[in-house]
């Protein structure tokens, strides 16, 4: 139990710190800016220095640079240096639509790799006990692929669709209700792929009685096994 309870207050943590991070801090922090009288140039670049710093101390503690971290930093130093070229915001407003681009992108590409997005995330959930028997059931369930390819197609869909309306709310919208409409337009885009990821996943898990991420109970993994084969066989034929 206790066990199950540090692993919940991970998964918590995983969520919140995130979410306070990238989302309400440099809200809060913008707008506080702007009520004291900054520029909006200045508000935007300070707000957007936040996730940035906070992705820096976390390459430091984990001695390592993820994808996702570097591409904050660098996206905000380059939108700094244009808008300070150009004088406006609205180029600081776009780097809002550039992480997304090209996250919505790399998602994307990974469908003509050997593993799509969808399988590597679901590493983080399976740990090493599940990864032998994710590639076991990756090479002998065609339908096992397929659902994952279709939500690496969904997940990198969503990202390219938020990029893209933030690209035109950055050059359309007021400056000061960017970054409001924004961040709530990308949480909303989030949480519908999040139920439409739950929903196929538990499909899944009922038709097979396999789930796309995570590790089953030890108990009911040999009766899954079976019903995954005996299935996998009928699809595949007596020529398999």
């Amino acid at each position: 139990m206790e066990a199950v309870g540090v692993r919940d207050g991970r998964q918590r943590r995983a969520v919140a710190v995130p979410l306070v991070v990238d989302v309400v801090l440099p809200l809060v922090l913008y707008y506080a800016l702007r009520s004291q009288g900054a520029v909006a140039w200045l508000a935007l670049l300070l707000s957007g220095a936040v996730p940035a710093a906070h992705a820096l101390v976390s390459a430091v503690v984990r001695r390592r640079v993820e994808v996702f971290d570097l591409l904050v930093v660098v996206l905000l130093a380059a939108s700094a240096a244009l808008s300070l070229i150009s004088g406006s915001p609205r180029v600081l407003l776009l780097k809002d639509a550039g992480i997304p681009a090209a996250l919505g992108a790399w998602i994307l590409s990974s469908l003509w790799a050997a593993r799509p997005f969808a399988f590597h995330f679901g590493r983080r959930l399976r740990g090493r006990d599940g990864e032998a028997e994710a590639e076991r059931v990756w090479r002998d369930l065609p339908d096992f692929r397929a659902a994952l390819r279709g939500l690496t197609a969904l997940w990198g869909g969503a990202e390219v669709l938020d990029a893209a309306l933030s690209a035109v709310e950055a050059w359309s919208m007021p400056v000061d209700l960017v970054p409001v409409v924004g961040r709530f337009q990308s949480l909303a885009i989030l949480g519908a792929v999040a139920v439409l990821t739950v929903r196929r996943s538990r499909t899944f898990r009922s038709r097979w009685g396999i789930p796309l991420f995570g590790v089953r109970a030890p108990a009911a993994a040999t009766t899954a096994d079976q019903e995954a084969t005996e299935r996998t066989d009928v699809i595949s034929g007596p020529g398999r």
